[in-house]
C-alpha cells in the first residue's frame, strides 16, 4: 500500500474493546435496576464515572438503543426506555405467535445429538441463576434460545426474536433473583430439551407456551 492509499483510521481493536466493556457495564446497570426507565443519562458525565473519553460511551449506548434498551434524548443523552404493561403483552404475543410453533416443529429423536449441544448452555442459565449473575443468566438464555431457533433453518425468524428478547429480557430479573426463584425459570430449558429429544411437539409447544408466560408474568412483578 502506497501513502496515498493509505486512509487515516482510527484504531478499531482499541476503539471496539472500549465500547464493548462500557456497553457491557452498562447492560449490567440496566439489570440490575441502578440505571432506571425514564431518567436520562449524559454521556460525558458517565464517561467521567468510567474515566474515559465520551466517545465510547455514546458509542455504546447507540448500540444499546438499536436492541431498543435506551432512546436518544437530543442534546441531552440517553434516556432508558419503559416499557408499559401493554407493551410488554405485546411482545408476549409476537413471541408465542413465533417462537410456539417454531420449536414444537424441531421436535424430533433423530435430532438428539443436536439438542443435547445445548445442554452446556443450558446448564449454564441455571449455573447462573444460582450464583446471581444476571449477566451470565441474560448471556447464555439469550445464546440458547437464538441457537434452538437456529435449528430452523430461518435466519430472518431468528434476528426478528433476537430483537424482540433484546427489547425487554431485562424486565424483573434483578427481583426474581433476590426471591432466588430465577432458578425455577432456568431449570426450564433442560425439560425443554428433554421434550425435544424425545420427539413430543405437544409437549414442547406447552412448555414453550409456559416458559414466555413465566417471563411475562416476571415482568409483571418488576
Amino acid at each position: 500500500m502506497t501513502a496515498d492509499d493509505r486512509l487515516d483510521l482510527p484504531m478499531v481493536g482499541e476503539r471496539q474493546s472500549l465500547r464493548e466493556q462500557v456497553a457491557h457495564a452498562l447492560r449490567a446497570a440496566l439489570i440490575t435496576g441502578e440505571m432506571r426507565p425514564g431518567v436520562v443519562y449524559s454521556a460525558p458525565v458517565l464517561a467521567a464515572q468510567f474515566g474515559v473519553s465520551a466517545t465510547p460511551v455514546r458509542e455504546a449506548m447507540l448500540d444499546l438503543a438499536k436492541e431498543g434498551l435506551v432512546e436518544a434524548v437530543r442534546n441531552k443523552g440517553f434516556r432508558v426506555t419503559e416499557l408499559s404493561d401493554r407493551d410488554l403483552d405485546e411482545l408476549t404475543e409476537i413471541r408465542q405467535l413465533i417462537e410456539v410453533p417454531t420449536v414444537s416443529r424441531l421436535a424430533d429423536s433423530s435430532r438428539a445429538e443436536e439438542f443435547e449441544r445445548l445442554r452446556p448452555v443450558a446448564e449454564e442459565i441455571v449455573s447462573a441463576s444460582e450464583r446471581g449473575d444476571l449477566l451470565a443468566y441474560v448471556d447464555a438464555d439469550l445464546r440458547f434460545h437464538v441457537e434452538l431457533l437456529s435449528l430452523s433453518g430461518n435466519a430472518h425468524l431468528v434476528s426478528v426474536v433476537r430483537d424482540l428478547r433484546n427489547r425487554a429480557r431485562l424486565y424483573g430479573l434483578s427481583q426474581l433473583s433476590e426471591r432466588g426463584t430465577l432458578t425455577d425459570s432456568a431449570r426450564e430449558h433442560l425439560q425443554l430439551l428433554d421434550a425435544l429429544k424425545s420427539g413430543d411437539g405437544k409437549a414442547v409447544g406447552h412448555l414453550m407456551a409456559e416458559h414466555i408466560g413465566h417471563v411475562r408474568g416476571i415482568w409483571a412483578e418488576h
